[in-house]
């Protein structure tokens, strides 16, 4: 049995930390969802979920803005129906994606989403 480690210090090798990289978003769809041919011939579908920060977290800004790409078949075909303002839910995973751009490498840090819902359609007309 290994004796507890003190706050601050490093794990021994033998005790296990499970990593961890679940994310949940609930917000309003900025605009329709977009579909993307990749170079590789793969296509995503890709959107934005503002979704407002807490009361007494809204400093300078009161929202934020993150990007979503779907990759799987069934979850692409339901966020295509989402409309502007609808209220939704995503459950994914954090992912930085590296691509070649005419200048050089970039890259994208977005939500890789594994699944979704609508919430709350949003009003209509």
């Amino acid at each position: 049995m290994s004796a507890p480690t003190n706050e601050g210090t490093t794990p021994s090798s033998q005790e296990t930390v499970e990593a961890v990289n679940d994310v949940r978003l609930v917000g309003r769809l900025a605009a329709p969802a977009e579909s993307r041919e990749l170079p590789s011939g793969d296509t995503l579908v890709a959107f934005r979920v503002v979704v407002d920060r807490p009361p007494g977290q809204q400093q300078r800004q009161r929202v934020d803005a993150l990007e979503c790409v779907v990759w799987s078949g069934r979850v692409k075909r339901s966020v295509r129906t989402w409309r502007e303002g609808d209220v939704v839910e995503v459950s994914g995973s954090i992912r930085r994606r590296f691509f070649r751009t005419a200048v050089g490498t970039g890259s994208r840090v977005e939500v890789e989403v594994r699944s979704g819902r609508v919430l709350r359609r949003a009003r209509s007309g």
